[in-house]
């Protein structure tokens, strides 16, 4: 059984490189039915492949597929044989190290589409498989090409905004998950979990392979990498450290019902019910001082020590300027208001 599999309308250069790749319905591990109609449709012959399909090969496939009872996907490939735009069947046999943009982007796709969840698919060496990119309101256009693109839309009386030049696109243009309110689309990237019942307002940010199981109030950043749980609200400013910065192969992680405070932070994976104060930033070699109940120094100790731990509350000493950790016991009641996405 293959991996992954997805029929894709993309945007090439004037070179005929792929410089992105929409999969509206990705398929992770497709049946064999479907791989055997595809198999004969487009000769493919096993292993990771993203395959340039020419209008008869699509149309040949649909046919294929409707007579399989495979109707989503042949439905799709009718469509797509009628595209103005280069289409590619991407099929991942297994889930190694992508070699191709398209395989790139599917890869993006299921996460986005929450068929896989971060640190669930293999990602390493994306970057160099992922062109920087200006992005536009009229897509995506090689930075070579952009001069001449933007003179020609002058020429023609239009204005050619670009919106951003990055590797990534807002994951919004791809995909846009169910039950989820984002209030500055930039701010989340291709390649996000966003769980449902999240709410990501105009401060927020999640990276790529990175998000929240849901019914959190992002409005912190989430870096790459970085999974938090159920709800757990990030206050505004506040910042989760990444493994792309800084925090090597930690793997950074908030837990369920946790609270970080406006312009916190953490280096650290947080277990359940944990608070971090406002303005206070952990990294895993911050000394701590741990208290008892009655706010007796009991050890100093490394806040990794304490990484994965629940129920604990992180503050900073106002007078001596020491951070304190103590057994958060009273509870962290979230306003159910602030989850309400209908």
């Amino acid at each position: 059984m293959s991996f992954a599999f997805g029929i894709g309308i993309g945007t090439q250069n004037n070179q005929g490189e792929w410089l992105e790749v929409f999969y509206q319905q990705p398929v992770m591990t497709p049946d064999n039915t479907l791989m055997d109609v595809v198999s004969n449709a487009l000769d493919y012959r096993g292993g990771n492949q993203a395959i340039s399909a020419s209008a008869e090969q699509l149309s040949h496939l649909s046919t294929a597929l409707r007579q399989a009872g495979q109707t989503d996907q042949a439905a799709l490939a009718e469509k797509a044989a009628g595209s103005k735009r280069p289409v590619v069947v991407t099929i991942l046999e297994t889930d190694d190290t992508a070699s191709s943009t398209p395989e790139v982007y599917l890869k993006l796709h299921l996460i986005s589409h929450r068929m896989a969840k971060p640190h669930g698919l293999k990602l390493d060496g994306i970057f160099g498989l992922l062109p920087n990119l200006a992005w536009t309101n009229e897509g995506a256009i090689d930075l070579n090409e952009l001069s001449e693109r933007q003179l020609q839309a002058r020429l023609e009386g239009r204005t050619l905004e670009v919106k951003s030049v990055d590797k990534f696109p807002q994951m919004t243009d791809y995909v846009v998950p169910k039950g989820v309110r984002i209030a500055d689309t930039a701010r989340v990237r291709l390649g996000a979990y966003v769980g449902e019942g999240t709410t990501v307002m105009h401060e927020g940010f999640i990276n790529f392979n990175a998000g929240t199981e849901g019914t959190s109030m992002i409005e912190g950043r989430i870096s790459a990498g970085v999974m938090v749980g159920k709800g757990s609200d990030l206050g505004g400013g506040c910042s989760t450290m990444g493994t792309l910065s800084g925090g090597g192969n930690i793997i950074i992680s908030v837990g369920e019902n946790c609270l970080i405070g406006a312009n916190a932070g953490i280096g650290i994976p947080l277990g359940d019910r944990c608070k971090v104060e406002a303005g206070l930033y952990i990294t895993a070699g911050t000394k701590v001082a741990l208290l008892d109940d009655n706010n007796e120094l009991v050890e100093v100790i490394k806040a990794r020590d304490l990484a994965n731990q629940p129920d604990l509350l992180f503050r900073r000493n106002s007078q001596t300027g020491a951070v304190e950790c103590k057994t958060n016991k009273s509870a962290i009641e979230l306003n159910e208001e602030l989850h309400a996405n209908n």
